[in-house]
């Protein structure tokens, strides 16, 4: 019987050994797959704290903001650039800011953007940028009468981070967009009633830099070659009001519209007195299609505010 107990406790002892064996090659097995998955920017698991945004910025030259939906945004004003309509000098942050934004998107990272340039820097921009890899998805107007003329030139590009960093700043080099410069300040209390403003268009704004901005994002989901593009990424129709004087703004933007919301939209504008200088397209292969409407004004504020709010009524926006 002693002989017994004594084979049973030792077969206990072997399977414990066995069993410990196991444990430890199990866990240093996981500790090597993580340690992989940890280096490995191709594991759409691991994406997401993979992607190095200083990096990112130290290539495009200045920091940028990390903005709701997780993407990192740059706004790169021209303020090289004098541009008036009218006698009216545009402020940069109005109508005259270039703009990045990176998000990542599975295993990799996608960015958009609106690059404000002079007609001579067009064609010089846009070959760098095709040399990189970067997708042009529009090229037209946002303005009309405005000297010098200024072009907009939309942009799409998918890849590593750092390698699209560098194909943009590749291309916005090309260009004289002074990379660090920032939305000049402006001095004093803003002239015109926010509180009024906000009132009419139902919303409240934010005023930034002498400028009195509104968003209203679309209420659907917007999706580019199968992915979500959040507001943030220029999917939200955006209004912007700039004082001119005696309780007057010029006004400018773009209604982000489904096909069937196109005319009522420019309809309503009209009725106002707001000019339409621009219908086009800003993406490729979005769902649902989606339009652009860029318009101008420079009237009572309060009387372009209502025209702002009929022509969002117009639209499926939150």
């Amino acid at each position: 019987m002693i002989k017994k107990n004594k084979i049973i406790i030792g077969l206990v002892l072997i399977l414990q050994i066995l069993a410990t064996g196991a444990c430890s090659f199990t866990s240093n097995t996981n500790k090597t797959q993580i340690k992989n998955q940890s280096i490995n920017p191709d594991t759409p698991a691991m994406a997401a704290k993979m992607t190095n945004w200083e990096s990112v910025e130290q290539v495009i030259g200045k920091s940028g903001e990390i903005k709701k939906g997780d993407l990192l945004y740059f706004s790169l004003p021209r303020s090289d650039l004098e541009v008036s309509i009218n006698s009216i000098q545009l402020n940069p942050a109005f109508a005259l800011s270039s703009w990045l934004a990176f998000k990542e998107m599975n295993d990799k990272v996608m960015v958009m953007g609106d690059l404000v340039l002079t007609q001579e820097e067009v064609n010089l921009v846009m070959t760098e940028l095709i040399r990189g890899g970067i997708k042009i998805t529009a090229l037209h107007n946002h303005l009309m009468r405005e000297s010098p003329k200024i072009m907009y030139m939309h942009i799409e590009g998918y890849g590593s981070a750092v390698a699209l960093a560098k194909a943009l700043r590749s291309g916005i080099d090309q260009s004289s967009t002074p990379i660090k410069a920032v939305q000049p300040s402006v001095k004093g209390e803003f002239p015109l009633d926010k509180e009024k403003l906000d009132g009419i268009i139902g919303k409240e704004g934010s005023i930034s830099n002498g400028v009195y901005k509104v968003g209203f994002p679309r209420a659907e989901q917007i999706k580019e070659n199968g992915m979500t593009i959040p507001p943030s990424m220029g999917t939200s129709t955006a209004i912007n009001f700039q004082p001119t004087g005696e309780g007057k703004a010029a006004i400018t933007g773009d209604f982000v519209l489904t096909a069937n919301e196109v005319n009522p939209v420019i309809q309503t504008l009209r009725k106002y007195g707001i000019e339409v200088d621009a219908l086009h397209n800003h993406m490729l292969f979005e769902k649902p299609r989606l339009f652009f409407i860029h318009f101008w004004a420079n009237d009572d504020a309060v009387k372009l505010a209502k025209g702002i709010r009929e022509a969002i009524d117009q639209t499926n926006s939150k």
